[in-house]
């Protein structure tokens, strides 16, 4: 329909957003739910770069509250809140332990995480708590006991990423929002020195197939455009305005994997402070142990990062020294890396740049909102739609995300009813909400699609089947690492199962076996980078 419209010209759009990661996606679903027309153009997948490779925390930012950022934090655990009630098949509780080697850790730092439960009001998950040996012990067993003086307790929320990448573009599709994956924005339209939409182009045609499959680009005319790239903020405001000033400066994450018995129970573990200043964090997730971060300025952002030696030795040295069993390379079983959309300063290093966002508006009429994490996606989304209201000329609609069930929610009282928020996070298709009855039905109906993909993953064929149905999954890689996290918990497990991954979906496409091939080889080559 998109297409059609747009090749006859007799549509202008609202809005027409750039960037279908947390913050773009963030804004369909705002301008969307307030009535406003919105068209949104990512050139790969959703959530394809730094939106898929975060830590999987919803929280206010520990280490912000170190820094003093009182204002970040406060609104940071007031979005955490809105976050688990809105989406409560995605968003959990997760206790935390900061153990104590030292004498004054305690105090320390059970007093600071009292400020934090404060701070989180209404909203806070569960109130903290000083721990004894005895009882940090029994909480993270794996722990080494040697010198431990004890621990406090804390909590913050955990979530899926990528899976609420795909819930939130359900979220605006269904409020009327068009949104294009593999939909290349090539120019912006401009009248009189005024944006006014974008040149795009469709691959979607040509993910995957053979060479010669012809691209089919469009004109689309927007009141307003949205430039909500994250790292590559900085190409876009190069095209509205050459010679521009930069204002990212792109900072590498890496995370491993490890599996539960490094850190058996519930309990994650925060490391309070690193060797380069940082906080690093063990959490389980989806039934691993994801270890992380790093911080690496570097200097060109690029759509699949890769993970440093260096950055790798460094997550292993300073996870070992607190865990009795002491993890090696070989014990990974999968390394990723994303880069981190920092507002530039000259005078910080990037572990001190704050993750507060910034609106630009250009003289073109380009708004442009970067920096943020996905902890504030929704309090970014209401500002830029916002500011955009008062620049535009369009009519004033109230933001009504704040109490929006996000596509998934069971909603209120069912959700309690199912114990969805409390003791079903274990269960395989808890992460689609609403949606996983239906699933249940794939797999009933056809007994094929209820095995598993492989023995070292929790998905089963029927996953596969619904992402092609109702989830825009076009690739064997989306599958793989976005709407399943299987490469992201075990990369040899992701590539073993990929022909036949390659194969449902070619069967749910209309795709030949040539193309299966072709999927299976690319999607090995890319994995390969995340193997340690």
């Amino acid at each position: 329909m998109l297409k059609t419209l747009v090749a006859k010209g007799d549509q202008e759009w609202d809005f027409c957003i750039i960037g279908g990661g947390a913050t773009g996606l963030g804004v369909a679903v705002d301008a969307a739910s307030r009535g406003f027309s919105t068209v949104l153009v990512e050139q790969y997948d959703f959530a394809k770069g730094t939106s898929s490779r975060a830590t999987k925390l919803v929280h206010g930012g520990v280490r912000y509250l170190q820094q003093g950022n009182i204002k970040l934090v406060t609104e940071a655990l007031h979005e955490r809140g809105i976050l688990r009630r809105n989406a409560p098949h995605l968003v959990k509780d997760q206790s935390f332990i900061v153990p104590n080697y030292k004498w004054w850790e305690g105090p320390y730092y059970g007093l600071g995480l009292k400020v934090y439960d404060w701070m989180a009001g209404e909203l806070g998950l569960g109130k903290s708590k000083w721990l004894s040996r005895e009882e940090t012990l029994e909480q993270a067993p794996t722990l080494d006991a040697e010198g431990l003086r004890g621990g406090v307790l804390y909590h913050d929320g955990q979530f899926d990423d990528a899976r609420l990448a795909i819930n939130l573009a359900q979220t605006a599709a269904s409020h009327g929002a068009v949104l294009l994956n593999y939909f290349r924005m090539d120019g912006l339209l401009k009248k009189d020195g005024v944006i006014r939409g974008v040149r795009a182009t469709d691959q979607a045609d040509g993910v995957g197939t053979a060479s010669g499959v012809r691209d089919k680009s469009y004109e689309i005319t927007a009141k307003v455009v949205i430039n909500a790239t994250g790292v590559f903020t900085d190409s876009i405001l190069q095209m509205d305005q050459p010679g521009s000033e930069t204002v990212i400066a792109p900072s590498q994450g890496v995370h491993i994997i490890l599996d539960k018995d490094f850190l058996p129970g519930h309990a994650a573990i925060l490391v309070p402070h690193t060797d380069d200043g940082r906080v690093l964090f063990a959490v389980p997730w989806h039934d691993k142990i994801i270890v992380g971060t790093t911080d690496t300025p570097v200097s060109v952002a690029t759509i699949e990062p890769r993970a440093l030696p260096e950055e790798v030795d460094f997550i292993l040295q300073q996870i070992g020294r607190y865990l009795r069993k002491v993890p090696v390379r070989g014990d990974i079983r999968s390394v990723f890396a994303g880069l981190r959309p920092l507002v530039k300063s000259s005078s910080r290093k990037t572990a001190e740049l704050a993750r507060d966002h910034l609106i630009l508006v250009a003289d073109s009429g380009l708004i442009t909102i970067t920096g943020g994490k996905w902890t504030t996606y929704r309090r970014m989304a209401e500002d830029t739609v916002n500011t955009a209201i008062q620049r535009s000329g369009l009519p004033v609609k109230p933001c009504i995300t704040d109490t929006l069930a996000i596509h998934g929610s069971p909603g209120g009282k069912a959700a309690e009813a199912n114990g969805r928020e409390a003791g079903d996070a274990e269960e395989p298709l808890h992460y689609y909400g609403s949606d996983a009855d239906a699933i249940r039905g794939l797999a009933g109906a056809n007994p094929r699609w209820g095995e598993r993909l492989h023995a070292r993953l929790p998905y089963i064929q029927a996953e596969i089947v619904w992402a092609a149905r109702e989830e825009l999954c076009l690739t064997v890689e989306d599958a793989l690492s976005r709407r399943t996290r299987s490469l992201l918990l075990d990369a040899q497990a992701a590539i073993e199962c990929a022909p036949v991954v390659a194969a449902l979906l070619a069967t749910e496409l209309g795709h030949d076996r040539d193309w299966q091939v072709r999927q299976t080889e690319a999607f090995a080559e890319l994995a390969k980078g995340y193997i340690a």
